[in-house]
Parts: C-alpha cells; structure tokens; sequence
C-alpha cells in the first residue's frame, strides 16, 4: 500500500464490512414478508468435495467411514413427526422412522392418530390411499376400517363378524407448539413425561418466522452431546459467521477481524425433570478487538430427551423469542433436524431471520464434523473434557435393556 497505505486499511475493512451487512440486509429485506424456509438435502451440505454419493444412498467419502462402536439407534422419548399445518382434518400421511413405518391422520373431530402403516389382513399401506372416516383409518385394499384411538378394527365390509384380535399397534402422540409428536419406546412403555408447552407460542405472543431442516448422517446422540463439549465452542463457532460453514475456510485471515466469544454451562436437571438438561450460553462478538455490544446475547437451551431443545433468546434491545429444535432419527445414522423460531410480534421479521440464518451458518458447520466422525466409546479425554463424560451417563437414561442393536456390518459395500 505504501508508506501511508496502512492508515488506509482500516476504514477501507469498515467499509467493506458495512457493504457486505447492507446485502445482507437487502437480501433479508426482500423476502421479510413471508417466514424463512430453508431445506437441505441430504448430501447438500457437510461433505467436502472429493466425498462422492451414490444415487440412492447416503453421501459417503471414498474409502468406507467407520462409524464406530455405536449405541442402540434409537433411544426412547418424544419425536417430531410432522408440523400441525401439514396434517388438515381428514388427511393421511405416511412416514418411515425410527425403524418404522407409520400412518398418521387426523380424524374429523380434529384429533391425531398415530398406527402402524400396514393392514394385518394382507400387508396393504394404510397410508397409500387410505381414507379417514369418523375417527378411522380405511384399508385402501379391502376397506378394513381401523379406530386411531387404539388400533382395533370396528368394521369389514363383507364379513359377519370382526375378530376381536384383529388390530394394528396404535402408537401414543401429542400435539403441542405446532407439532405433533410420537412417544417412542423399544420395550412399548407408556409415556413417562410429557412434552412441556412454551406458552408466548401457544398464546399467539410469540409468532412463527421461519425454519430450517437438514439431514445429517450420524447417530442421534453426537447431536445432543455437543453441548456439554463446550471446548469445541471457540474453535469451531469462533470464526466469524461471514466465513460460511465450509471449514476449509472459516477460518480464513480475510476474517479476523471478526470474532465470536462464547461462554458456556451444562448442567443435568434435577427430578423430576431428570430427563432434561440445560445449557446457558453468553454470545458476544468483537470486531478488531472491540467488543460489539449489538451481538450480545443470552441463550437458555433446555434439551428435552433426546429428540427435543427449547432454545430461548433474549437481547437487550432486540426482544425474546425461541428456536425449537427436533431431532428425529430416520435411520440408525440418518437424523432429520428442523429448527423453527418464533419471535416475539413487536419485532421485524428480519431480526428474528437473521438469528435463524446466523444459526444455521453454525449448525452446519456442526453437520461437517457430525458427517465425517466416528464413534468412539471409550474416547480420550483432557480434564477440561469431563462434561462429555457426565452428558453420556444422562444420556443413557434413554436406553433400556431392550434397546435393540444396529446389525453387525457386513465385509461388504452396502452396509
């Protein structure tokens, strides 16, 4: 630059800097009218280039990833099946989850209903052309009519009589904060705990402003364990958001001058909430070594079981809101993770859509490593790392003596 270039590069990286927040500004403006969707497809996001997929598997690098000495796939708890929208009065969808595969449909009274997917007579899908009627489920093959409340067939079109063992399994769901969700249990244990309410949603305080979903490939429990892995914080958060969540350039220079600093506690609840834990977070960002007071921030995240998080945020100036986060396990290694937030009315839309983009910058970073691990049951441990410890023992309360195993991976190319 010069002999006087380098009073020059300070206002030019300001400038340059206030540039690129006006676009971004611009862009958030532009679509501010309508919540934020975002979907990524498996395979879109997490793998570095040179990791190759095959059409109709899992995206995978080229030699095989051991994924290690991994805990029953699915552990027990409440999970996300679907938004409370996409299921209007007299609807049917079908889903394959947790080792399963499922009908879910609303009855004409409104409420939910949850079943196995196949009819005992002869295999037919419920859900692939079955028709609601009253509380029901129609047979789309022979018109076996089966109750939602508890699986029992009331009615055969052409027989005299309805076996009283005849039946599919019923499964117990709830609908609460715009979703409805189903209890799993391997051993099929009633409920243990219910699904907690957040009141500003369900009053209309707080209004829905956007949502992400991604699949990630790994077991469901690396997810939850990153919040007691508070080391992992500085070094993979810490780089400004403006580097993306590509990790081969996050921490790029041309970013310095731009940091997140984060300060974290986990701590397991005590009863009886023992299924639940919580993670207090303080957010601050420093720009050329000044701290810029506008990031600061306070994040509550109350994970409960394993398949949900309640992440409150409050701001001085920018008001509260809440990023519900699901995680539903579709396969043993295959995770379906949605983030929806509600924010409070009184505050632009674009507030509440920066923060979901900003966290899903994070997240995905997250998804990265998540992709690529292995995972270790016996891992090798500093002190510093002794809440990783205390997370996997809280965690094990969602296992139980019939909780079944992955099978044993085969010496082949398609386990």
């Amino acid at each position: 630059l010069g002999g006087g270039g380098a009073e020059l590069l300070f206002p030019l990286l300001l400038l340059l800097l206030f540039l690129l927040l006006l676009l971004f500004l611009v862009l958030l403006l532009l679509g501010c009218s309508r919540p934020l969707a975002l979907r990524r497809g498996r395979g879109q996001v997490g793998y570095l280039p040179g990791y190759r997929a095959t059409p109709g598997q899992s995206p995978r690098p080229g030699p095989r990833r051991l994924p290690g000495a991994l805990p029953p796939p699915f552990p027990n708890g409440w999970y996300r099946l679907l938004d409370s929208a996409q299921l209007p009065r007299g609807a049917v969808r079908g889903l394959a989850l947790l080792g399963e595969h499922l009908a879910v449909f609303r009855s004409q009274d409104g409420q939910v209903h949850v079943l196995d997917a196949h009819c005992p007579h002869l295999g037919a899908n419920l859900a692939a052309g079955g028709r609601v009627r009253g509380g029901c489920i129609e047979c789309p093959f022979h018109g076996w009519q089966f109750r939602g409340e508890d699986g029992k067939c009331t009615s055969i079109p052409y027989a005299a009589k309805v076996p009283d063992f005849a039946k599919v399994r019923a499964w117990p769901s709830c609908e609460v904060n715009g979703m409805v969700l189903l209890w799993y249990h391997c051993q099929g244990l009633h409920p243990t705990w219910a699904v907690p309410e957040q009141r500003e949603i369900s009053t209309g305080e707080w209004v829905f402003r956007g949502q992400t979903e991604h699949l990630v490939d790994v077991h469901i429990q690396e997810i939850p364990e990153n919040a007691a892995d508070t080391a992992h914080l500085a070094f993979l958060h810490g780089p400004a958001i403006l580097g993306g969540s590509d990790l081969r350039y996050t921490r790029s220079r041309l970013w310095d001058f731009m940091k997140h600093i984060w300060k974290a506690e986990w701590q397991p609840e005590p009863e009886p909430n023992e299924h639940c834990s919580r993670l207090l977070l303080q957010h601050s960002a420093t720009i050329f070594g000044k701290r810029l007071c506008l990031m600061d921030l306070t994040v509550s995240a109350r994970q409960v079981g394993p398949g949900l998080v309640y992440l409150i945020f409050e701001h001085a100036f920018l008001g509260r809101g809440i990023i519900l986060q699901t995680v539903t396990p579709l396969e043993p290694l295959l995770q379906s993770v949605v983030h929806k937030i509600y924010y409070q009315k009184n505050i632009p839309a674009i507030v509440p859509k920066f923060i979901l983009r900003a966290e899903c910058v994070q997240f995905e970073r997250d998804i990265t490593i998540w992709n690529n691990k292995q995972y270790l049951s016996k891992p090798l441990l500093v002190r510093e790392d002794s809440g990783i410890q205390r997370h996997r023992r809280w965690f094990s309360q969602f296992y139980s003596e019939g909780s079944t195993r992955s099978p044993a991976r085969e010496e082949g190319l398609d386990w």
